[in-house]
């Protein structure tokens, strides 16, 4: 039996369709039940009230370790990994995250195996197994995700704030774990891990603590009776939740300045002040009051007068919690260089930001706009994924009353000043701590993080100092923002004619008009995408990077005016693409043609400001400086790119070239760059077809009018397409170089097969075996052999050419002997891919297409795939009807036909390249490498721009738009 709370009790958006149960089994286990008939995936996420806040004392990160565990295997499930292969099989996947005080596990899967899904899932809090064999090779796949973080500044700034705490509170632990952790010190004290894990998860894995939201197809009483049958078998232990009481930084961790050095070159400023948690006042939404005031972007703000300084890139104001019960208010400030010089100037006005809080005193109209916006955002809110849907609310439910379970703290309802007043008296000169990151600081530190190795110094502040930066701050007119004229206020919905796909309305020497009106959603939103093609953006490097500064000042200039449209629900962004680049306006139609006016003429009357070139031209340099930094594998998949690529430079180029750009150099590449463009439009949603070719209209006016237009046509000899490099088949290519990181450790592979341009047949048979193989690669590369933390098998669509593409970061084998292990998991999944009975590749195939017929969950997903369609020029918006039927006709023997044809080891037609990145670790292997002959039928990289230069390339699969018919009116 269970005690159900029926669904009108749960708050729920006036759009949300969905029906809602919550029920309390009879061992005490909180479910909330979630009935979708429109849903394809079903889905369940269950929130354990323990995290790694209680890791005994010497077994650091072991709730981790636990949670990496609990999916192995069951005593009903004993097969390894069974639960990750099953929902991998049926179109989902497995999940789990290990917080201060809850754990979080969680998966999605199609919606007709909702009831096995449900029972693997269950199993693992009922009768878990955890064998010695897999504790001892799950160790090694923890220490790969600590060694994969190890040079991550988020990760080791994190721990640095938790290390300069209290000892005796948990915030001041190690959650993650490691190798020494879990393995070395408890070997050495004679400690049993395996024991340790059991022990844990008896004494804390108790249904009264546990937290279940459940998302199907069918009815909540089927889903209840589902519910019950699975989960009332976990045991109820009666244990007390976690509970921890006082801040964990108070008295010497308090008005502290910390100084640290962080891997990548950047400087950034952290002001954080502990604080009771505001959760307990979730109507009240004091911090989202604060944070709306001193993260604001517009005139007047802070980080508009740190900007006009020229000292800040971006600044963002944010409540984190420690726990449940103790948070910070935290200001987040990216710095200049100049910025980096004048912290103190910065600090002084922050502080100067907040007096002037105090001193006009608390709004109501603020209050009632924050609160107005939410309202509207909450009530037309987008269906996300099942999975992202059910975690989101299971791990908030200890925090909310079952009726906002729901809401959260997304409708603020009661105004009060005193609440509001009390968390503003916190942000006070007696109770802060900063921490300032910046490479500056190396060989100024006497202090080493014991973790992350982060090197920091901590030096004592007074309140009389932080008064004294203060009053010597700039004179900055700082002032509360304006009301925001980008609220929608009309929210109707149009009648528009039922149309399945884009239709074709408009095309002229200029531009091209798709327009499809939003029939499904019924939200009162839009979306505008605008692909200009200007072939002298991207002819060469010089004239990319200077493309991607005019990208980065158009928005710059923008961002005080479009930070309004932002908060109100209404975004746009402007990307670079291989011919161009693309601007894209979404979200409530009202005010949308406000925002998408200003934002072409932004760009039409572009003038160069060189005290702003010279700020963005300071953060491009550094993101191509710190790009070392980044994970080998990033470095990998960047010189797969390289290689196959034709249209592509590599960074130390432009690197280089960026060095030498000045702001005359944009101001006479401005012009140049839009002198000649040819525009793909398209625009759906809310909005009317009239309206639709109004915008065009309106957009062509802009860049084509008048008798010195700022665009002319593009000339059919002008349009630029990228190609990709056709690799020989029968041939393995192989690139191997270090790591541009000489302190990382960490190696990587990827092992990319090149196979066919875009065809139905093919598309649908490597999408198959793909989806086959997925879980079969990880299972062996992670779970069996621990080569990583990171393996993953992917299917790749690049400039209309498809593949197949492993990836494994690995810090305890060279990429070299990854490689043969790939080529070995290859051969052994061809034995079983012949060896797969009728019924087996039956339920693939039928799991596949199910996947694939999945209904779009909200307007933007819908858009996304038409507009790829547009932009591909491949215009097959019926592509998933189409490969569905290709799918259906598919026999086991063609697909095996396939793999031999084209990824069986030796196969005539298979086409391979190995990126293998060495770390610093595999030094000595990467000599071997490179001095080693290859074997027959492989060739080896040594110098990418030669290769490119030898190898053919596939023709363009873009169509033109010759042929093409426009869309009659059905007027």
């Amino acid at each position: 039996m269970a005690k159900a709370m029926v669904d009108h009790c749960i708050i729920k958006a006036r759009n949300d369709r969905r029906q809602y149960r919550r029920v309390v089994l009879e061992n005490s286990l909180e479910a909330l039940l979630v009935s979708d008939p429109d849903t394809d995936k079903c889905a369940a996420s269950m929130d354990v009230g323990v995290g790694h806040y209680s890791d005994p004392p010497g077994i650091e990160g072991l709730a981790h370790f636990l949670e990496h565990m609990l999916f192995y295997a069951s005593e009903k499930y004993p097969e390894e990994d069974s639960f990750d292969k099953y929902t991998s099989q049926h179109g989902g996947g497995t999940n789990a995250l290990t917080g201060s005080d809850h754990t979080n596990y969680h998966f999605v899967a199609n919606a007709d195996c909702f009831e096995e899904a449900l029972d693997r899932f269950s199993q693992f809090f009922v009768k878990p197994l955890m064998s010695s064999d897999a504790v001892k090779r799950e160790i090694k796949a923890v220490d790969s995700e600590f060694q994969k973080n190890f040079l991550s500044d988020s990760w080791r700034i994190g721990q640095l704030r938790s290390h300069l705490s209290m000892e005796a509170h948990p915030y001041h632990k190690f959650g993650t774990g490691n190798r020494q952790t879990l393995e070395v010190q408890p070997k050495a004290k004679g400690i049993d891990i395996r024991q340790e894990l059991i022990k844990f998860y008896e004494e804390n894995y108790s249904a009264n603590l546990m937290r279940l939201v459940v998302y199907g197809k069918g009815s909540l009483d089927k889903i209840q009776d589902l519910v019950v049958q699975k989960f009332n078998a976990i045991s109820n232990n009666k244990e007390s939740s976690f509970h921890i009481s006082g801040h964990p930084c108070v008295g010497e961790h308090l008005q502290v300045l910390v100084k640290a050095v962080p891997i990548c070159d950047d400087h950034t400023l952290q002001v954080q002040w502990p604080m009771p948690c505001s959760i307990h006042h979730y109507k009240e939404v004091p911090c989202s009051y604060l944070t709306h005031l001193i993260g604001h972007e517009g005139e007047g703000s802070l980080f508009h007068a740190l900007k006009r300084l020229g000292w800040a890139a971006s600044l963002s104001a944010y409540e984190s919690f420690a726990d449940s019960n103790t948070s910070f208010f935290n200001v987040v400030i990216e710095m200049t260089d100049a910025g980096h010089e004048h912290m103190q100037d910065i600090v002084g006005l922050l502080f100067k930001c907040i007096d002037i809080l105090h001193q006009s005193g608390i709004c109501e109209w603020i209050y009632d706009e924050i609160a107005a916006v939410n309202e509207t955002m909450f009530h037309n809110q987008d269906k996300i994924s099942p999975m992202s849907y059910v975690l989101s609310i299971a791990s908030n439910m200890k925090l909310y009353p079952p009726k906002d379970w729901l809401v959260k703290s997304s409708l603020p309802s009661k105004f009060n000043p005193s609440i509001i007043r009390a968390v503003l008296e916190k942000l006070s000169s007696e109770n802060f701590r900063i921490f300032w990151v910046s490479k500056k600081f190396e060989g100024e530190t006497n202090m080493v993080e014991p973790w992350y190795a982060t090197a920091y110094c901590v030096d004592k502040l007074t309140d009389s100092t932080i008064q004294e930066w203060v009053q010597h701050a700039p004179s900055e007119h700082l002032h509360l923002p304006v009301a925001n004229q980008f609220i929608a206020t009309d929210l109707s919905l149009k009648k528009t004619a039922k149309v399945m796909y884009p239709v074709l309305l408009r095309k002229t020497s200029f531009s091209t008009l798709w327009y499809k009106p939003d029939t499904v959603f019924s939200v009162p939103k839009a979306t505008v995408h605008l692909k200009f093609n200007c072939p002298y953006a991207c002819n060469s490097p010089h004239a990319e990077l200077l493309a991607r500064i005019f990208k980065h000042l158009v928005c710059d200039y923008l961002n005080e005016y479009a930070y309004y449209a932002e908060l109100a629900g209404l975004y746009y962004g402007i990307c670079q693409t291989d011919d161009g680049f693309e601007l894209n306006v979404s979200g409530y139609n009202h005010k949308l043609r406000v925002l998408l006016d200003t934002v072409l003429k932004a760009m039409a009357n572009f003038t160069v400001k060189p005290e702003r070139f010279s700020v963005i031209k300071e953060k491009l340099t550094k993101s191509y400086q710190n790009f070392k930094f980044d994970e080998p594998r990033f470095h990998a998949s960047y010189y797969r790119s390289l290689i196959l690529n034709d249209h592509s430079w590599p960074w130390e180029e432009d690197l280089e070239i960026l060095e030498t750009l000045k702001p005359n150099d944009l101001s006479r590449f401005a012009p140049t760059m839009l002198s000649r463009a040819f525009l793909e439009c398209y625009i759906a949603g809310n909005i009317e077809r009239d309206e639709a070719e109004s915008i065009v209209h309106h957009i062509e006016d802009i860049f084509f009018d008048g008798s010195h237009p700022i665009c002319k046509p593009v000339l059919q000899s002008q349009l630029i397409t990228s190609r990709l490099v056709a690799l020989d088949e029968g041939v393995s290519y192989v690139y191997s170089t270090e790591g541009l990181n000489p302190n990382d450790e960490n190696s990587a592979l990827v092992h990319y097969i090149q196979i066919h341009q875009d065809d139905i047949t093919l598309n649908v048979q490597l999408q198959l075996l793909a989806f086959i193989a997925r879980h079969e690669a990880f299972h062996q590369l992670r779970t069996v052999e621990q080569l990583g933390y990171v393996c993953s098998l992917t299917h790749r669509y690049d400039l209309g050419v498809h593949g197949l593409q492993f990836t494994v970061q690995s810090a305890v084998k060279c990429p070299k002997y990854i490689d043969t292990r790939v080529q070995s998991f290859l051969k052994s999944f061809e034995s079983k891919l012949v060896e797969m009975s009728e019924v087996e590749f039956k339920s693939h195939l039928n799991a596949l297409i199910e996947s694939k017929l999945e209904k779009d969950k909200n307007l933007w997903e819908e858009c996304e795939r038409h507009w790829e369609e547009i932009t591909d020029r491949t215009f097959l918006f019926d592509r998933v009807e189409t490969e569905v039927a290709a799918l259906r006709k598919l026999t086991k023997q063609e697909l095996i036909a396939f793999f031999h044809k084209h990824i069986r080891i030796g196969a005539p037609k298979r086409k391979v390249l190995s990126v293998r990145v060495y770390g610093s670790k595999h030094s000595s292997d990467f000599v071997v490498d490179k001095n080693e002959a290859v074997g027959p039928n492989t060739v080896r990289i040594d110098d990418i721009f030669s290769f490119r230069a030898l190898q053919p390339l596939y023709g363009s699969h873009r169509r033109g738009y010759e042929r093409m018919e426009v869309h009659s009116s059905s007027k």
